[in-house]
């Protein structure tokens, strides 16, 4: 009889042994590219990137996604030049899949592989750091993707014949949630 009591809490408490995934969902989100010319610089702003992310078995796999055409600079034509010009038609979204350890998870700076799809193009991107501040029962994670027009074979825009420059830095100011 003893046996079968042992048996049953065993069968009942190996759950609690296993792992459990963790899954975090992105509450709000503050994308902004930089754009640099000699006669302006230029912010464009997007808060509709949406993103989840689970990290299992000592490992975190992360998807943020936002339209291309969310994005605002304060100028209309400029962002409909931008949307042409990065193809935003052909290829509407910008999509970024990164991985880093779950122990990453507890330390003030996440180092992460990224992976940004962006103007039918894919750049890679190692060891970018991001900062993390836990507020509560969420995270913000805050820090720039080094992104390059080279990067995703775009041809820099030109005014007055000079092109914009090559760096197009991403901000990134998330919130996340774990569920």
């Amino acid at each position: 009889m003893n046996k079968k009591l042992l048996i049953a809490c065993l069968l009942f408490s190996l759950p609690m042994f296993a792992q459990v995934d963790t899954q975090w969902v992105l509450e709000q989100s503050t994308l902004s590219y930089h754009m640099s010319h000699p006669m302006h610089e230029v912010d464009g702003v997007s808060h509709a990137a949406k993103g989840k992310g689970v990290c299992h078995a000592g490992q975190c796999n992360f998807l943020i996604a936002a339209p291309v055409k969310s994005f605002d600079s304060g100028d209309s034509n400029r962002d409909l030049h931008m949307i042409q010009t990065t193809r935003g038609g052909q290829f509407p979204m910008v999509i970024v899949r990164t991985q880093f350890p779950e122990a990453a998870t507890t330390s003030p700076t996440i180092y992460a592989d990224l992976d940004v799809q962006f103007a039918g193009q894919t750049a890679h991107y190692k060891h970018v750091p991001f900062q993390r501040v836990t507020q509560g029962n969420e995270v913000r994670i805050t820090g720039t993707i080094p992104a390059t027009c080279s990067d995703f074979k775009i041809d820099r825009p030109s005014f007055l014949t000079v092109p914009i420059k090559n760096e197009i830095p991403v901000r990134v100011d998330m919130t996340w949630r774990q569920m």
